[in-house]
């Protein structure tokens, strides 16, 4: 990145070396002491950008439940072609370090192949944030918090500026449709008019697209006013700059911002979190134009006994997601449980897809699970490179951040039946969203 520093520190140290401006070349030397935890493989400039910064929370995290509806069912194709990063908004080492660690262990292949990327600032970055100036009756935790936000943005948009063409921000406790890329690249290839940011949120800063290329220009403003406002309210004034005529009225700003200011709906993304970042507050928002996709994907399966050793919640049965009316739902598994699908006709299976968590619950996933099948021939185990277990079934694959998904060795022939079997107790209730058959195999 020496490159994008030394052209914008020649663009902007002119003679007029204003605190404000100089903010801007601080953040962006500062950025040469960056603490990248865990940077992205170098990947040639690619579409989509996605910025995430979170912090410590006193109650509860929600990150890992975000990544993990961000990255729910994602092609390989958009996966290349994606980065999200991750900025740990916080200065304490082991913290950080942590929430690294947490991240690699959940999603290992993604940060390898650099779908996922981890940063965290130098603690220099932050100016001293006691004795703000108190506006629009807010509290001085309160500004402090939301004055810090902003260059959290700040430094986190001008880190993605030079990766991909778009920049999409997001926060760490949404939920993402799951289509939630192919309907953003959809959208912004319709618009012919020189928009600024593309919204697919209407809450606060979330579900925001913004031209990669317009970063520094919009990172430039927020520093100039970080301590005054919250980011919403900086980015509506920067379009009042822009475009807004003092000599007419406010109806014509309006209407000329709206140009720069297109909203998509409905929503891609819904705000999930009750706790905020900023302690002791509580936040129910949800974005009303949030279009809640079915929870389920239904798909024609052969006729099959199921049976679980599970506790079905209510009406969320087995049969449910099997005959795709509906998704299975079950109290925390225990070491031992297991769902079977029993085929009342032996069948070739090539593939198998499972998938467990849905867009409203999308921690409810099945942990340290392996996908087992049941051969009609019980003879010749040792051909295979499948590990058997005591009762006769072989061992194929297993759940990794709720998803399970192989292909079988078709010399093992005619399968009886597919098991799920938990292997320790899970801190959660489980889902089963997906069962489905494609031509010669079977997806669940």
């Amino acid at each position: 990145l020496c490159w994008f520093f030394c052209l914008f520190l020649v663009f902007f140290c002119k003679k007029e070396y204003s605190t404000r401006t100089k903010n801007y070349i601080d953040l962006l030397s500062c950025m040469r002491s960056l603490n990248s935890l865990m940077p992205s493989p170098i990947k040639e400039r690619i579409s989509l950008v996605m910025g995430i910064p979170t912090v410590k929370r006193e109650k509860q995290s929600y990150l890992m439940s975000t990544l993990r509806s961000l990255l729910h069912g994602l092609s390989e194709k958009q996966k290349n072609d994606c980065v999200i990063i991750i900025f740990v908004a916080e200065v304490n080492a082991e913290y950080v370090n942590g929430v690294a660690e947490s991240v690699k262990t959940s999603f290992p292949r993604e940060v390898q192949s650099g779908v996922l990327e981890i940063i965290s600032p130098p603690a220099s970055y932050y100016p001293d944030l006691s004795n703000l100036r108190k506006s629009f009756g807010d509290s001085e935790d309160r500004v402090r918090w939301r004055t810090k936000q902003n260059l959290d943005y700040s430094f986190l948009m001008l880190y993605a500026q030079p990766k991909g063409t778009f920049y999409l921000q997001l926060e760490d406790d949404i939920i993402a449709k799951p289509d939630y890329i192919q309907s953003i690249e959809n959208f912004a290839a319709e618009q012919s008019q020189d928009w600024m940011v593309l919204e697919f949120s209407q809450l606060g800063f979330i579900g925001k697209l913004f031209k990669s290329e317009d970063l520094p220009l919009i990172v430039e403003f927020f520093l100039m006013f970080y301590k005054d406002k919250p980011i919403d309210w900086l980015l509506d004034h920067l379009f009042w700059v822009k475009v807004c005529n003092p000599e007419k009225n406010a109806a014509h700003c309006e209407k000329e911002k709206a140009k720069l200011r297109i909203r998509a709906k409905p929503s891609l993304f819904q705000h999930m979190g009750l706790h905020s970042s900023l302690s002791g507050k509580i936040q129910n928002l949800k974005d009303k134009d949030f279009d809640k996709s079915v929870l389920h994907k239904a798909h024609d399966n052969p006729p099959a006994k199921l049976t679980t050793s599970l506790r079905i919640y209510q009406q969320y049965t087995l049969e449910n997601v099997y005959e795709g009316k509906g998704y299975f739902w079950a109290s925390a598994p225990m070491a031992g449980d297991y769902i079977s699908f029993t085929f009342l006709k032996p069948l070739k299976v090539e593939k198998y897809f499972f998938r467990s968590g849905n867009m409203d619950y999308p921690g409810d996933i099945l942990y340290d699970t392996t996908v087992e099948v049941l051969k009609v021939l019980v003879g010749n185990r040792s051909k295979f490179n499948y590990t058997a277990t005591k009762d006769g079934y072989l061992k194929i694959g297993a759940f990794e951040n709720g998803i399970a998904e192989g292909s079988i060795d078709l010399s093992i022939g005619e399968i009886l039946a597919i098991r799920l079997l938990v292997n320790s107790d899970s801190p959660v209730w489980a889902i089963l969203s997906e069962v489905k058959k494609v031509e010669n195999y079977i997806n669940y």
